[in-house]
């Protein structure tokens, strides 16, 4: 069996401009891990449910495939890539994406794809492969997305993370340490604190407590350097900033994707009360809103 870093990075296809977008960052993260680049086509066979969808003339291969054809036509004139193969399969996208991510270190797809509402920013089989895939995903946006906010974004490359201090998410946090390494960006930490903090009064209302913002802001920031001694140290090359903020953890993460080269977020776990996979309130939000892409990471294996 092959290990994680000998395993193929897919580039999910369907001949729309967003997937040629996640092909493109695929082909670059690809050449970046030393992989071989599988781009998959996967065509529909729901002609009667959906009225937009791209049709199976289901005559599997990718021989047949014409999205396919075109894709093959166009890269094999350009030199310097990686490692190719294409893939063809029939089925339903977020059903077979998610089979293949089972051995693939890494699954690359635009925001939306071919069909669907033409009004919705990210589309169901970008959605079901963030949440379902067994290896990280990147969600690939459309261009011109626009972040409101006032924060002072740093110049130069740059990856962003969140960080929730009381529980972090080594995965994650590996993952965007890693990505960092290999472009040589600058990797902001984003660790948010509740601010102001509240405590139930005797009337059931919630009201602010006497708790030292400056306090809390030092005791956030000691845990993150406590929590990232260990990924620092193993990549000494890491320029690593901590960005200490008050409030919504989705909000800065996303007012801090403006010129970014990624922002990585991580999963939920899977508890007795949620057996399912879930994304969480943050990633959605980075997901929907972030200007640069997003790489959402599944927890390590032994977490479920």
């Amino acid at each position: 069996m092959p290990t994680p870093h000998h395993l193929p990075v897919l580039a999910a296809v369907d001949g729309s401009d967003d997937s040629l977008r996640a092909l493109e960052w695929a082909l670059a993260e690809a050449d970046r891990r030393g992989a071989e680049l599988r781009v998959v086509h996967v065509q529909q066979y729901a002609p009667f449910l959906q009225a937009e969808v791209l049709v199976a003339d289901f005559d599997e291969g990718p021989e047949n495939d014409t999205v396919l054809a075109e894709l093959r036509k166009d890269l094999e004139a350009r030199e310097g890539l990686p490692p190719l193969e294409f893939i063809s399969r029939i089925g339903l996208p977020a059903v077979v994406l998610s089979e293949m991510s089972a051995e693939a270190q890494l699954l690359v797809v635009g925001s939306r794809g071919r069909g669907g509402f033409a009004g919705l920013v990210l589309g169901s089989n970008s959605v079901s492969a963030a949440r379902d895939a067994a290896c990280p995903v990147v969600v690939v946006p459309r261009p011109g997305r626009e972040v409101h906010g006032d924060a002072a974004v740093p110049q130069g490359p740059r990856v962003a993370v969140g960080l929730k201090a009381d529980a972090p998410d080594h995965a994650t946090l590996a993952f965007a340490f890693a990505h960092a390494a290999r472009t040589g960006a600058r990797l902001q930490v984003v660790v948010a604190y509740p601010w102001p903090v509240l405590a139930w009064t005797a009337y059931g209302d919630f009201t602010p407590t006497a708790v030292d913002q400056e306090a809390t802001e030092r005791d956030t920031l000691r845990v993150a350097d406590e929590t990232l001694a260990e990924l620092r140290d193993s990549h000494p090359k890491v320029e690593v900033e901590i960005l200490v903020v008050p409030g919504d953890a989705a909000g800065h993460l996303v007012e801090n994707s403006r010129d970014a080269e990624l922002v990585v977020v991580g999963r939920h776990r899977r508890r007795l009360t949620r057996p399912a996979p879930m994304l969480g309130s943050v990633t959605h939000a980075a997901l929907l809103h972030a200007a640069s892409p997003v790489a959402v990471v599944p927890p390590e294996p032994d977490a479920d």
